[in-house]
């Protein structure tokens, strides 16, 4: 008797705040595509998932800049994005994006389940606020030095030189990405994962039972577990994603 098996293949989703590049379809799309054509032709039951992520920092810097509503910048990306795959023939079953209504009410419905089921923490902590742009600033909306490898233009989550997770508070001389100017600690207060709480059953499910990874993909893993892993922020002080239910 054959067994019957279903393959969902998704793929990273692009910033709608530019069009794609060669960069993107060698890394991503192409591969992909590849492996799902080649699914196809065995008459395997596939689909090929994507999106445009249109809730992303770079959105609203961009905006800001253009002096237009971040829904303009979406709308004319997403748009722009979404062709572009059609023309280099990537062949998504779906390809949609975050603003869409069932991205939002899925979102949502995670949000409230993870809530409901005590799985979230509220703390209040300082964060870093621009006192020229008037508003609290998330991770990505701060750069400065990174504490590790001393690269410059890391985020406040994360340097993407040395892939050290970071908190904006470690950040040499951080700066506002919106206004360039130094911002100030201010007090808010948000929900959180405790990612720590889940890192004994992480560790084991991908060290011990994932061995298979590629080796950079386990190295990375490994490290940030090495590394310890640190309460996550699932709210923010921001004007344009998707409202807490």
């Amino acid at each position: 008797m054959k067994s019957f098996k279903r393959t969902l293949v998704t793929t990273a989703l692009p910033y709608a705040n530019g069009p794609v590049h060669i960069g993107h379809l060698a890394g991503v799309y192409v591969p992909a595509d590849i492996y799902v054509r080649y699914l196809r032709l065995k008459g395997e039951d596939v689909i090929m998932i994507g999106g445009s992520d249109e809730h992303g920092v770079p959105i609203t810097i961009r905006a800001k800049k253009e002096g237009v509503s971040p829904q303009d910048i979406v709308d004319r990306y997403h748009a722009l994005i979404r062709d572009s795959f059609k023309e280099f023939g990537i062949s998504f079953d779906i390809y949609s994006r975050t603003t869409s209504e069932i991205h939002t009410k899925t979102a949502s419905e995670f949000f409230r389940t993870l809530y409901d089921k005590g799985e979230f923490i509220e703390q209040t902590s300082e964060q870093y606020y621009d006192e020229e742009a008037q508003q609290f600033l998330a991770d990505r909306y701060i750069t400065g030095e990174c504490p590790h490898c001393h690269a410059e233009g890391a985020y406040g989550d994360q340097c993407e030189k040395c892939g050290t997770a970071l908190s904006p508070l470690e950040l040499i001389n951080p700066r506002s990405a919106i206004s360039g100017s130094t911002p100030v600690l201010r007090k808010t207060k948000h929900w959180y994962l405790p990612l720590d709480k889940h890192e004994p059953w992480l560790r084991e499910w991908i060290l011990e039972n994932h061995k298979e990874w590629k080796t950079n993909v386990y190295g990375q893993c490994k490290s940030w577990l090495d590394m310890g892993l640190l309460p996550r922020a699932v709210s923010r002080d921001l004007d344009w994603g998707i409202p807490v239910p």
